[in-house]
């Protein structure tokens, strides 16, 4: 009987760990993650999907002009990307943007 209860125990932990993989970690979450790891105003936040994975983008300006774009799992919180973006990568970013949009 403690092996049945055991086993039920463990299905039950899989499938609660399961779910909780399929949830995602919420906006308000992801800003304090990307605050805390790059200081200055979040200029732009989105839930995007990139490269076949769910994440938040934010641009934060840090000073002098420079914007650093930081990128999270939306469901881990893990940080994936801190990248310096320049003009011309923001540009090109936009660009991007705006073709996938067209896109039906």
């Amino acid at each position: 009987m403690k092996k049945l209860i055991a086993v039920f125990l463990v299905g039950l932990f899989a499938v609660a760990s399961a779910s909780a993989q399929n949830k995602l970690i919420g906006m308000k979450r992801a800003k304090q993650i990307a605050s805390q790891r790059v200081k200055g105003k979040i200029k732009s936040a989105e839930l995007e999907k990139e490269h076949g994975k769910m994440i938040y983008s934010f641009d934060v300006s840090t000073g002098k002009g420079q914007i650093t774009e930081v990128n999270i799992d939306a469901y881990t919180g893990k940080i994936i990307a801190v990248d310096v973006e320049n003009k011309k990568d923001e540009a090109k970013e936009k660009a991007e943007d705006m073709k996938e949009m067209k896109k039906p």
